[in-house]
C-alpha cells in the first residue's frame, strides 16, 4: 500500500467541513490528541494495519509562536473503514494522556482479520481482554496499542 500524504499549503479541508457530511448533517468524529511527537507514526499505522484506509488531509505546523516543533502535525484526518478519525500533535504537554474509558470499537466480517488486526495492534502494547469468549460476544478482544489508543475488536455474533 502506498500512503501519500497532502501538503499543507494544497489542503482545503477545514475542521468545520470535517464535521458536517455533504448534506451538511452534523455527526461525531473521533479525535486523538498525541503528546509524544508519534502522531504520524500511528496514522500510518494504522492505515497499514487495517489496509482499508487513507489520510483524508494533513497539515503540519511551520515555524510558529506555539512552540510546536516544524513539520510536526497541526491537524490530520484519516479513514479507516469509512470511519473518519482526527488527529492532532499538542505543543503543550498536558497532565493526561489517552484512556481506555474511551476506545475506538470495531466490528469485523471474519475472525481471521480480526486475529490479523489484534496481533497487529497488541504488539507492543497491552492487552486489557485477551481474544476470547465473554458472553456478549464470540469473540471479543479489548486492546490499547504502542500509542495508547483502545480498541475493542469484535467479530459480531450471526
Amino acid at each position: 500500500m502506498t500512503v501519500v500524504l497532502l501538503a499543507a499549503a494544497g489542503c482545503q479541508t477545514t475542521r468545520s467541513t470535517i464535521a458536517q457530511d455533504s448534506a451538511n448533517t452534523p455527526r461525531v468524529t473521533p479525535f486523538l490528541m498525541f503528546q509524544d511527537g508519534r502522531a504520524e507514526e500511528a496514522i500510518n499505522r494504522y492505515i497499514e494495519v487495517f489496509g482499508d484506509g487513507r489520510i483524508v488531509f494533513l497539515q503540519r505546523f511551520g515555524s510558529n509562536p506555539v512552540g510546536a516543533p516544524e513539520d510536526s502535525i497541526q491537524h490530520a484526518a484519516f479513514e479507516i473503514y469509512g470511519q473518519l478519525v482526527m488527529v492532532t500533535e499538542s505543543p503543550i504537554k498536558h497532565p493526561f494522556e489517552f484512556t481506555p474509558a474511551v476506545s475506538l470499537f470495531v466490528d469485523f466480517d471474519s475472525a481471521a482479520e480480526l486475529d490479523r488486526v489484534f496481533e497487529a495492534l497488541s504488539e507492543d502494547g497491552f492487552v486489557m481482554m485477551p481474544l476470547g469468549d465473554y458472553g456478549f460476544s464470540e469473540r471479543f478482544a479489548f486492546i490499547q496499542d504502542r500509542y495508547g489508543v483502545s480498541w475493542q475488536l469484535n467479530l459480531p455474533s450471526e
